[in-house]
């Protein structure tokens, strides 16, 4: 079955850092765009998945404003795993990270991540 494996979420104070990780097969790296998603339960944004960052085939990144500057996305081929460093992590940064193959219309299982003041 298909399917893409997140990891790397966790609990981290203000200004602290974590990096996610989503693994798949190399078909999917090989073909599609790869993005992370955010969706935080009860709040301004809805149930609507917010996009945080994507990454082409060729290695082009598009970053949510919000993020900008402080969130790399970057993929390593050999390991058919695209990550997501995520530093100088904001409260507002609190959600369940989805890592997603467009073309492929898949979705990852979801990761936590919390961020306290």
């Amino acid at each position: 079955q298909v399917q893409l494996v997140e990891s790397g979420g966790g609990s981290v104070q203000a200004g602290g850092s974590l990096r996610l990780s989503c693994a798949g097969s190399r078909s999917i790296f090989s073909l599609n765009t790869m993005g992370w998603y955010r969706q935080a339960p009860g709040n301004q944004r809805g149930n609507q998945r917010e996009l945080v960052a994507t990454i082409t085939i060729s290695g082009r990144t598009n970053y949510a404003d919000s993020v900008k500057g402080r969130f790399n996305i970057f993929r390593d081929s050999a390991k058919n795993t695209v990550y997501l460093q995520m530093n100088s992590l904001k409260p507002e940064d609190t959600a369940v990270y989805y890592c997603n193959a467009d073309r492929a219309a898949l979705w990852g299982q979801g990761t936590q991540v919390t961020v306290s003041s």
